[in-house]
């Protein structure tokens, strides 16, 4: 659970850093983040460069963290970039600008205020792909050093086990299951709950 929070509250860090400054500036602003960065980190498997990452700087809490945010920050920074997009353009916006917001001003009180129902949900969601990496990546022995606590690190050492002593990967397996289904059905729920249309058609 630290690894996801942390994981989650770094990559939304960066995502609306680089996701905003491309979607509010736009031109070679946007290019070089959208078009080549995000690209790039898009072209490898995400799982793949924690990996890489982890290994050349060896296992451990905050390099764990720091290899899942390098590869978990891109999906946040299009998705804040195609919000900051679309607000910027509208009129309150534009009656701040024309009263002589700056731009921090514009982003902080008026764009990202009103783009956090998707970012919500979408870090809901993204909590579960954190809980599951960080069991893969433990599971092989890149993740957090014992005696801290892993279920993936648990997963690996009861395999050795598993005829004899199923139990030992039953339990952490149900947990691991269960900490990605119940995050997915908060993001849903968290979806559902923040959608002004959906809460129209069920009061209807």
């Amino acid at each position: 659970m630290i690894v996801a929070v942390s994981v989650i509250a770094l990559s939304l860090a960066l995502g609306l850093i680089a996701g905003g400054l491309a979607g509010f500036y736009g031109g070679w602003t946007d290019t070089l983040v959208n078009v080549y960065i995000t690209n790039a980190f898009l072209a490898l498997p995400g799982i793949l460069i924690a990996i890489a990452f982890v290994a050349f700087l060896g296992p451990g809490l905050g390099n764990l963290i720091i290899a899942l945010s390098i590869s978990g920050w891109v999906g946040y920074a299009r998705l804040i970039r195609a919000q900051v997009m679309a607000v910027k353009e509208r009129e309150f916006v534009e009656a701040a600008r024309a009263l002589g917001a700056s731009d921090i001003r514009l982003l902080v009180r008026h764009i990202f205020p009103n783009i956090l129902q998707p970012l919500i949900v979408q870090a809901a969601i993204g909590m579960a792909a954190a809980v599951l990496a960080e069991a893969t990546l433990s599971f092989l022995g890149l993740g957090i050093p014992a005696p801290a606590a892993s279920w993936g690190a648990m997963l690996n050492d009861g395999r050795s086990h598993l005829f004899e002593s199923p139990h030992l990967v039953f339990f952490p397996a149900m947990a691991v299951m269960l900490s990605v289904l119940s995050f997915n059905f908060i993001g849903d729920a968290l979806r559902d709950y923040l959608d002004p249309r959906t809460r129209l058609s069920v009061g209807m």
